[in-house]
């Protein structure tokens, strides 16, 4: 009988444990939980009350271990008692001499302190024994406090006075919101470390109150649907309400990952919301950062995303006045350490200076607008033409740099750092640019150079604080239209004067002391426009050798080019107006003036002022060396307006000789001849140039194509004029042509001979 009920029970406690084990089963309970820690599904746990994880709040690997945490650190036992830290938990206990009116041993909370001077001992009760706090993990460490007991009446020995540590006796007066500090003779009450004071006076008995941390409201844009956007702020928040000063690493880390997280999703919204949303993002993070860095011991702290998003700190005393260099990988920040807390002291003793460097933050300011409002005249100036439009390429990280201090707008002295960024040789008419983000009133903002200086070498120097990035500006500075017409034009220019060089040389009925003139005239404009064609861009950006040897080519051909214009006035006054007064000028002292001046004028320009020649941005004249410019502008002014002078004295003549050779010539004959002749004149003289000296306004786009059409084409110009208007040069072309298809005429001659037919007169056919 006793071995049968044996039997049941053995099977009924074997029934039981496949129960338990099985519903343990259906839990989906974790096995592997460290010590001190309870199961929250199959693949997490969490620590126990008292107990907590310096990783993360989640524990998600067997590794993980829980940690006691020390309650003594903020917990207020009341007066005459202190705080004994236990596994898990803590107790109150009343100091030596001192007992509850319960008679309990310990307590738990301030509300329950009766603690009352012992009167059964004989013994005088002592107000404190030797105490330490230790600082709970991921707070900053404090000095530990050491309380030593007065010497008491009737004790043997000498009487020294002793200080009384008031807040281990719990005599002081502070608030429950702040942590007790004793001094020699006194105490002092502060926040705790990430809280800041409610009243004006801080670290002050009585007076200082504080509040929790305060994280920013993470709540993005409500008038942009975006479903990532509610994810993202509903998990920011969470992630911020549950915060433990023994989770402040997790916290950050979690914290980049999840923007990293929105910012890599794509967005579908216009890029005015993106840019708002990119606004709060910094400037959420930048809030956030600064007071978790708050909650970090002392020193340098660096993290760096899988979405390689880095953050680097560096936390110190706030009464250092060292210059400090903040480092990480995309490059460096050094600053007078003073400014990071500038005129507030922070409420720990401690300041900090951190770098957030977001290669990922590109995607929603790639195409933000750049403000240069106080930059333009500088940049006219610099490439001595107006600046019609700017296009901006991202060259770095998108870095937010921020300090204890938030008052950041003006710096007593300024920032310099230095980001990494593609090098290489920077081209013409583009600049790296030192850049921040500018935020308006409506939550929007664009790229701004305000405050800010970068040289040659990458260093930025700036005496305000924001998101900064290295910005690669491409300056348009000629209109596209301008160029074509100069390139195209020039190009058929170069055609037609070589041309015409080669009908002045070849063709001998034409020849004569003008022809001459018009020669070597067409020979100057084709070698100066060959030279601009080719030459006249500076690519580098830099004066180089090559630029100033093509500046002073170009000084030479066109101040020949007008002296040349020049003489052709000479001979149009002997021919015209002194007619029956000579020949004009000989050969030698044409050439003298054609060559001989200009190659003085150059000489003694290069001689005076040779950085004068070349520009970075073309290889010409430097307005910018005063006065220079009139070495080119003077000689050209003065032929024009001599020129001038002629053509309107030769138009003159030429209307009233034709009135006397041919009075009863219609009047319509008469204007179409006299017109004809005043541009061909107007062109050989070279007074379309004479638009140039209007030029007052660059930003004056008409003149300028005027000005561009009627000089880039001056070689079509006069080879229309002086050849294909010639009756002469018509003739010689007329017989060059034939030459060239002249075995075709003669079997058609010879044919038609023979069959009796009559054959045409050179007259008449044309030969």
């Amino acid at each position: 009988m006793r071995g049968a009920r044996l039997c049941l029970l053995l099977v009924v406690g074997t029934l039981l444990s496949l129960s338990r084990a099985r519903s343990q089963m259906d839990t989906g309970c974790a096995q592997w939980c460290p010590p001190n820690s309870e199961c929250i599904n199959s693949e997490s746990c969490r620590c126990k009350a008292g107990f907590t994880s310096p990783e993360t709040p989640v524990i998600e690997e067997p590794s993980v271990s829980c940690e006691d945490i020390n309650e003594c650190v903020q917990v207020n036992c009341g007066s005459y008692a202190e705080c004994e830290n236990t596994e898990g938990s803590y107790f109150c206990i009343c100091n030596p001499g001192y007992k509850l009116l319960s008679g309990a041993e310990r307590f738990t909370n301030n509300s329950e302190n009766t603690c009352q001077a012992s009167v059964d001992t004989g013994m005088t009760p002592v107000p404190s024994r030797i105490h330490t706090v230790t600082p709970a993990p991921g707070s900053l460490p404090e000095q530990p406090t050491t309380v030593h007991p007065r010497t008491l009446p009737g004790d043997s020995g000498e009487r020294t006075p002793k200080d009384v540590d008031e807040c281990s006796s719990g005599q002081h007066q502070c608030h429950h919101s702040t942590i007790c500090i004793n001094t020699l003779g006194s105490y002092k009450c502060r926040c705790r470390p990430g809280w800041k004071p409610l009243s004006k006076h801080a670290n002050r008995p009585r007076d200082t109150k504080c509040q929790e941390a305060d994280f920013p409201t993470w709540t993005l844009l409500p008038t942009v649907h975006s479903q990532s956007l509610s994810r993202f702020s509903v998990e920011v928040q969470n992630l911020l309400r549950d915060f433990q000063p023994a989770t402040v690493t997790y916290t950050i880390q979690k914290l980049i990952e999840a923007v990293d997280k929105l910012v890599e999703a794509p967005m579908d919204m216009d890029h005015l919301a993106r840019h708002r949303v990119a606004t709060q993002l910094l400037s959420n993070l930048e809030q956030s950062l600064r007071t978790l860095a708050q909650f970090l011991p002392k020193g340098p702290f660096t993290y760096t995303s899988p979405s390689n998003t880095e953050l680097s700190l560096l936390i110190k005393e706030q009464d250092n006045k060292d210059v400090t260099t903040v480092y990480h990988s995309q490059g460096w920040m050094k600053l007078d350490w003073a400014v990071t807390s500038g005129a507030k002291s922070s409420e720990n003793g401690y300041s900090m200076a951190g770098v957030l460097s977001s290669p990922n933050m590109q995607k929603l300011l790639a195409d933000a607008p750049v403000s240069l409002d106080t930059r333009w005249d500088t940049l006219e100036e610099h490439y001595g033409s107006p600046v019609l439009n700017v296009t901006f390429t991202l060259h770095s990280n998108i870095s937010s740099i921020f300090l204890t201090n938030t008052d950041t707008e003006k710096l007593a002295s300024n920032v310099t750092f230095r980001y990494s960024y593609l090098n290489g040789s920077i081209p013409s008419r583009k600049e790296l640019l030192c850049a921040f983000w500018k935020v308006y009133d409506d939550g929007s903002g664009s790229w701004a150079t305000d405050g800010c200086s970068m040289n040659g070498t990458g260093f930025c120097h700036c005496n305000h604080l924001t998101s900064f990035a290295i910005l690669m500006a491409h300056y348009q500075v000629q209109d596209p239209r301008l160029v074509l017409i100069t390139k195209v034009g020039l190009s058929i220019s170069l055609i037609c004067l070589l041309l015409c060089i080669l009908t002045f040389l070849l063709v001998k009925p034409i020849q004569s002391s003008r022809t001459m003139v018009h020669l070597h005239l067409c020979i100057c404009l084709f070698l100066g426009s060959a030279i601009f064609l080719a030459g006249i861009e500076n690519e580098g950006g830099e004066v180089s050798l090559r630029c100033r040897l093509v500046a002073v080519m170009l000084h030479y051909c066109f101040l020949a080019a007008f002296c040349w214009m020049a003489l052709e006035g000479v001979e149009l006054y002997f021919l015209v107006v002194r007619v029956f007064q000579g020949q004009g000028l000989n050969t030698w002292c044409r050439c003298l003036l054609g060559y001989g001046v200009p190659l003085l004028i150059v000489a003694i320009s290069a001689a005076v002022k040779r950085e004068g020649y070349g520009h970075p941005t073309y290889c010409w004249l430097d307005y910018r060396k005063e006065g220079f410019l009139w070495s080119f502008v003077g000689p050209m002014a003065f032929i024009i307006l001599c020129n001038a002078a002629i053509f309107v004295i030769t138009l003159w003549k030429l209307t009233m000789k034709f009135s006397e050779i041919n009075p009863n010539m219609k009047k319509l004959r008469k204007a179409r001849v006299l017109t004809i002749t005043a541009i061909a004149q107007l062109l050989v003289l070279g007074c379309t140039w004479g638009f140039g000296l209007f030029l007052f306004n660059p930003h004056s786009l008409w003149l300028s194509y005027i000005f561009t059409l009627l000089n880039c084409l001056q070689g079509l110009f006069l080879y229309v004029m002086l050849c294909l208007l010639n009756k002469k040069v018509r003739e010689e072309y007329h017989k060059w042509a034939c030459l060239v298809a002249g075995n075709k005429y003669s079997e058609f001659n010879s044919s038609t001979t023979g069959t009796g037919t009559r054959a045409f007169r050179p007259s008449e056919s044309g030969m």
